[in-house]
C-alpha cells in the first residue's frame, strides 16, 4: 500500500515555517548562534536557537494565557503541527493515528521548578508523552496514540511506524510530530561527553571537533488513498523504506565500522526494493563528532562507493535531537521537490580516513527523484528512510 505525505510542518533555528527554512537553505544561512535563553549555562555555548520566549511561541500558536505554562516542545510542536494539519477534519470515515517524539517532553519546567520551586503542578507536564496527549485532545483524535522516544531516532523512527501502520491497514492518515526544545540538561550533558564543539560545528570535516545542539520541531501527515480520496489533500512526496537497526556497540557512540548505520540502510533499500545506484542523493545524519562521521562515511562508501552524493544539513539547525529525524526528511523532500542539495556548511578539508567527500557548495542542476536519509541515537538505535517523488 502506498505512503503518501501529504502535509508538512516545521520550525526551527532558521526558520518559523516551511519557506523560510527552504530560504535559509538555498541562500546557506545557518541559525547557529551564542544560546541566550537558557541562563546559567556551564559556559558560552553556540546552538541552533529559536530566539522567541515561549510566551511568544504561544501567541504564535494562539494559545490564550492560562496555557502559556507548557513545555516550550510542545509549543514548538503545536505551532509545527498546524502548519502541517491545516484544515483537517476528524473523521469516522478516517482512521487517524498520532506518533509523536521527544527526548525532552517537559524537562525545561522541571528545570525551572527545581530552581524556583514555583507551579509544582508543572512537574504534571514533565513526561514525554505530554506532546502526543494535548495534541491528539487539541485536533480531536480518539485513534491510536503513541510516543517514541530513542534519543536522535526518534521521530524518524515515528515516520517508519506511521508508514508501516498504512502499509499494514492498520490506519488510513497518520499525524507524525518531532520535537525537542534546549534545555540545561542537553546542552551540559553534551558538553560532559565531550563532544560539544565551542565553535561552529564541521561535519564531515577533517578537523571537527563536535556538535551544537539546536531546537526545532516538525510534523509531517501521511496518508493511504482511501484517505486522501476523502481529504482530496496534495500528495507532495512517498515515504519508499525504511529500516532500523541497532549495532549495540556502546551506550553513546556509533560503531567505527559502521556495522549499524549500514545494516539499516540496507534495509530501507530492501523495503524500497532499490539498488544503492537509485538513490540520486545521502541526507547524512552528519553529526560533527569524530565517531559519528567516521562510522556513518565507513556505512556510506561501503554501499554507495566512492561518488555518492551526500551532505548534512546540521550545520544549518544544530542537532535537533528527536526532531533531527523529521527535519531533515522534510528537507530531503524540499530537494526533491526542487532538485537542489544544500551543502555542509563549516567545511574546508576532506576526512583522511575516507575517500568520499561530501557535498561543499550548493547544487540546482542536478535531478533528485529518490533521497536517503539517515538518523543514528544513542545506544545505536539507527534509522534510515527513504523518500520519493
Amino acid at each position: 500500500m502506498k505512503v503518501s505525505v501529504t502535509g508538512l510542518g516545521i520550525v526551527s533555528a532558521i526558520g518559523m515555517n516551511l519557506e523560510e527554512n527552504h530560504n535559509s537553505l538555498k541562500t546557506l544561512k545557518s541559525g547557529i548562534s551564542k544560546i541566550e535563553l537558557l541562563s546559567n549555562l556551564d559556559k558560552v555555548f553556540l546552538g541552533g536557537e529559536i530566539k522567541l520566549t515561549n510566551k511568544q511561541l504561544a501567541e504564535i500558536a494562539f494559545l490564550n494565557e492560562k496555557n502559556q505554562c507548557l513545555p516550550r516542545s510542545l509549543l514548538l510542536s503545536l505551532i509545527a503541527a498546524k502548519q502541517a494539519w491545516g484544515d483537517s477534519k476528524p473523521s469516522k470515515s478516517i482512521r487517524t493515528a498520532i506518533i509523536g517524539s521527544t527526548t525532552i517532553g517537559g524537562m525545561d519546567l522541571t528545570e525551572d521548578y527545581f530552581k524556583t520551586k514555583r507551579n509544582i503542578h508543572s512537574l504534571e507536564n514533565h513526561p514525554c508523552s505530554v506532546v502526543t496527549d494535548y495534541l491528539s485532545d487539541y485536533f480531536q483524535l480518539d485513534g491510536f496514540k503513541t510516543t517514541i522516544s530513542t534519543a536522535c531516532s526518534s521521530s524518524a523512527n515515528g515516520i517508519m511506524l506511521g508508514a508501516r501502520m498504512i502499509k499494514n491497514n492498520f490506519a488510513d492518515r497518520v499525524l507524525v510530530v518531532g520535537g525537542d526544545a534546549l534545555t540545561h540538561f542537553t546542552v551540559n550533558g553534551f558538553n560532559s561527553l565531550l563532544i560539544y564543539d565551542s565553535e561552529l560545528c564541521k561535519p564531515f570535516d577533517n578537523n571537527r571537533k563536535g556538535l551544537n545542539l539546536g531546537e526545532a520541531a516538525a510534523c509531517v501527515v501521511l496518508e493511504n488513498e482511501k484517505s486522501i480520496s476523502i481529504t482530496k489533500n496534495k500528495k507532495i512526496a512517498t515515504v519508499l523504506g525504511w529500516g532500523n537497526a541497532n549495532d549495540a556497540y556502546h551506550q553513546t557512540a556509533s560503531s567505527p565500522n559502521g556495522e549499524g548505520a549500514q545494516k539499516a540502510m540496507q534495509l530501507a533499500l530492501e523495503e524500497a526494493n532499490l539498488s544503492p545506484s537509485k538513490i540520486d542523493y545521502v541526507n547524512a545524519h552528519g553529526t560533527a563528532t569524530s565517531n559519528n562521521d567516521l562510522s556513518e562515511g565507513r556505512a556510506i562508501e561501503n554501499i554507495f562507493g566512492e561518488s555518492q552524493l551526500f551532505s548534512s544539513t546540521k550545520g544549518y539547525t544544530g542537532h535537533t535531537l528527536a526532531a533531527a529525524g523529521i527535519v531533515e526528511f522534510i528537507y530531503s523532500i524540499l530537494s526533491i521537490e526542487t532538485n537542489t542539495l544544500f551543502p555542509l556548511l563549516n567545511y574546508n578539508e576532506k576526512m583522511s580516513e575516507l575517500k568520499i567527500r561530501p557535498i561543499s557548495e550548493l547544487k540546482t542542476d542536478v535531478v533528485i527523484k529518490r533521497v536517503l536519509s539517515n538518523s543514528f541515537g544513542f545506544g545505536g538505535n539507527n534509522t534510515t528512510l527513504i523518500i520519493g517523488e
